[in-house]
């Protein structure tokens, strides 16, 4: 859906946000975004440390090549969990 967002692009939208927010609200907008972007990725890749933490667990014997790993993450759509 987005491929690329060209300069031309990026202006247009600045140029709303400017527009809609105002100058004075701009800046705190944009660092209550980076805030919540900061949270998100801190969240996923405690999620994926947990998740590694459990495979070796789960595996016993398992020589951890992609193939068992491709196998492990198909198992979960297959038992009817989402």
């Amino acid at each position: 859906m987005f491929n690329r967002i060209g300069v031309p692009e990026l202006l247009l939208i600045l140029l709303v946000a400017l527009l809609l927010f105002g100058p004075k609200k701009l800046p705190e907008l944009g660092r209550s975004l980076g805030q919540g972007l900061r949270e998100f990725r801190r969240a996923t890749r405690e999620i994926q440390e947990a998740m590694e933490d459990e495979e070796p667990a789960g595996n016993p014997g398992g020589t951890g090549s992609a193939g068992g790993e491709a196998k492990a993450a198909g198992s979960g759509k297959d038992g009817g969990q989402d």
